[in-house]
This record gives structure tokens, sequence and C-alpha cells, in this order.
């Protein structure tokens, strides 16, 4: 068996003024249970790149909002663990950044070619939302982790959330 490749990601938890999450619906590998799955916006850290920087990129990229690095603000949780990126096994580890916006309509224009083929909706969920559903969401326990953040209560040391999966 192969080494898996490192892939850092910086993935932004972006919350309008409602307190609403922004959440994108990704197809599930076929190993998976469930068709689709929703993910915060965020991707991999290009060679060079900080995470920060990589953060600002993808918000832009994804939703069209374009924001400084000093307004992203620190790292508040990390993930990792491994899994599949296409056909490449990968040693994920997923960044993940807290921001709060008044509102914002997503403009998925300035998306890549493989991010307009492989998502195929957004939706800004409530606290209640993502406490109820029984839709695959990730990170794990998104509704709980969301409570303290939402409260303005923000770790000043990344939280570690457990990995969805090994498969």
């Amino acid at each position: 068996m192969t080494t898996p490749i490192s892939r850092p990601s910086a993935r932004i938890l972006l919350v309008d003024a409602a307190d609403r999450l922004l959440l994108f619906r990704y197809p599930a590998p076929a190993r998976w249970p469930a068709e689709h799955y929703w993910i915060t916006p965020g991707g991999g850290v290009h060679e060079g790149e900080t995470l920060v920087a990589a953060a600002v990129r993808e918000l832009r990229e994804e939703t069209g909002l374009d924001v400084t690095e000093e307004r992203m603000g620190p790292v508040v949780a990390r993930s990792s663990g491994l899994t599949w990126f296409g056909d490449v096994r990968i040693a994920a580890v997923d960044s993940f950044f807290f921001l709060r916006v008044d509102d914002h309509t997503v403009d998925a224009s300035g998306q890549e070619e493989l991010e307009r083929s492989v998502i195929s909706a957004h939706r800004w969920w409530t606290r209640d939302d993502l406490l109820t559903t029984r839709e695959t969401v990730f990170p794990l326990d998104l509704g709980i982790l969301l409570a303290d953040f939402l409260a303005g209560d923000l770790p000043a040391e990344p939280l570690l959330l457990p990995w969805p999966h090994n498969d």
C-alpha cells in the first residue's frame, strides 16, 4: 500500500446575522451509505500558501465573499484522518475558521471547474437544522460545536474534532 499524501485544508464556518451556517452538498463516495454529504466552504492549501490565505481564497472562489486575512481570525478547530480524494489516499488535516457576516448571497461564478462539477447545492442551516437533520454533515456534531461559537465563545486554542471516517 502506498503512503497517503498529506492534504491540509482550510475550511470556513461562515455564519450570517440570522445565525445560519453555510454548507455545500457534495456527492458521497460510492463506498459510503449516504448519497451525498454537506460540508463547509473551503478546500486544499496550495504549496507555499498559508492556512489563512487558503481560507480567504477558497471563500472568495466558492461563495464570492472577499474578506481580508485579518478578518478571518484564528483557526478555531481541527480534524484529521485518512480518507480518499478521488482515487488518491490522503492524510487530511482540516483547519476550521469561524467568520460572521451580516448577509451574503452565494456567488458561485468563481468556483473552479471541479467545484462546479461536484457541488450540487448550498444551504444556510440553523443550529436546530444541524441538531435534527438525518443528513450527513461534516464536521461531526457541528450543531453542538456551533453553540459556543454563536455565543461568541471562541477557543484560545483550536478544538480537536473527531475524524468522521477512516475509509
